[in-house]
């Protein structure tokens, strides 16, 4: 028998926790954007991860951690946020049949690479992929909101389970999450200021002595890594290169485009607070997000032998990305309400 949620209605989104946040809201009657989710979660931050690998290469993020958008927001707008993890793949996908036969719409972190709708050359293992169900039809197949995706698709019930119960880094051991309640109306502006001010502490990297390797002081470490590639062979130097482009550009640590929705939520912010330093704010986030893109467009320049572009090069656009996002950090912490 078919169980599905009525009258839901799917966005496409930039990224997918963002995504899942606005589109969960939004179906809840609380409408809320996808930069607004972004921003208010304070997620916006920088991490060189080199003691956990993805594809054999250090994990490089350009935002919080996998659930940090979703319990962030939840929170500041007083929602109860139901999650669950589980031990079996079969009381996992049994628990969802439950939530949806309760007219739940539910949350589950993924496996990219076991998701047979996504095109085989987008298919890798990248374990944090968030999505929403929202119903199951008569041939058993789960009814999907992906927010990467202009349209919902469906997925088979035996792919499902192995996309939630993939193994290796940033595993999802079945994790999913709905809303125990509606949402109530609130006023975001004073949740605003404290997300910007959190967000502009977290910016400059965590102040321990010998941990270089978060915020501003953690993309100048990146900058490093990549003029020492003259020492490594070129084919090393141009895999390097390709998976920092890669975790910027299209998997879910998303770089400068985390950059640029940054900047749509101050944009938002300044509307809604009608405040002309956010606006400022916004443009200067704007251009952190360009000089992001143009490191991107070198490295690949690089990997692709298409232009004389040396690795120096490439670190100083590093460089320059680190000193634009402690300017951005500097604006947010002399904001004034």
């Amino acid at each position: 028998m078919s169980q599905i949620i009525n009258q839901f209605n799917h966005k496409q989104s930039s990224h997918c926790e963002s995504g899942v946040v606005s589109n969960m809201l939004s179906n809840a009657g609380f409408s809320l954007s996808e930069p607004m989710a972004f921003g208010l979660a304070s997620a916006l931050t920088f991490a060189y991860i080199p003691f956990v690998k993805i594809g054999g290469m250090p994990l490089i993020a350009y935002r919080m951690p996998p659930k940090t958008i979703i319990k962030t927001v939840a929170k500041k707008l007083g929602i109860k946020l139901i999650t669950q993890k589980f031990s079996s793949a079969q009381a996992g996908m049994q628990a969802l049949d439950d939530a949806l036969a309760q007219g739940k719409l539910v949350g589950l972190q993924t496996s990219v690479y076991y998701l047979p709708y996504f095109p085989e050359d987008m298919r890798f293992h990248f374990n944090a992929h968030n999505l929403l169900v929202y119903g199951k039809n008569d041939q058993g197949d789960y009814l999907i909101s992906d927010p990467v995706f202009e349209e919902v698709v469906t997925c088979r019930a035996e792919d499902l389970q192995k996309a939630r119960f993939a193994k290796g880094a940033l595993a999802p051991k079945g994790t999913m999450y709905y809303l125990d309640k509606q949402p109530q109306a609130v006023d975001l502006k004073p949740a605003i200021f404290q997300s910007l001010r959190k967000t502009g502490k977290m910016m400059n990297g965590i102040p321990i002595p010998g941990i270089p390797f978060f915020g501003a002081k953690g993309i100048d470490y990146l900058a490093k890594q990549i003029a020492n590639l003259d020492q490594k062979p070129n084919k090393y130097a141009r895999l390097y290169l390709a998976h920092i482009v890669r975790m910027q550009e299209e998997i879910g640590t998303g770089g400068a485009g985390f950059r640029f929705m940054f900047a749509s939520y101050l944009d938002e912010a300044a509307s809604l607070t009608n405040n002309k330093q956010l606006e400022e704010a916004a443009k200067l986030a704007t251009e952190v997000g360009d000089l992001w893109r143009d490191f991107a467009m070198k490295a690949v320049f690089f990997c692709k032998n298409r232009q004389s572009v040396e690795l120096a090069d490439i670190s100083d656009s590093v460089k320059q990305c680190a000193k634009a996002e402690r300017a951005l950090q500097r604006k947010l912490l002399n904001l004034t309400p």
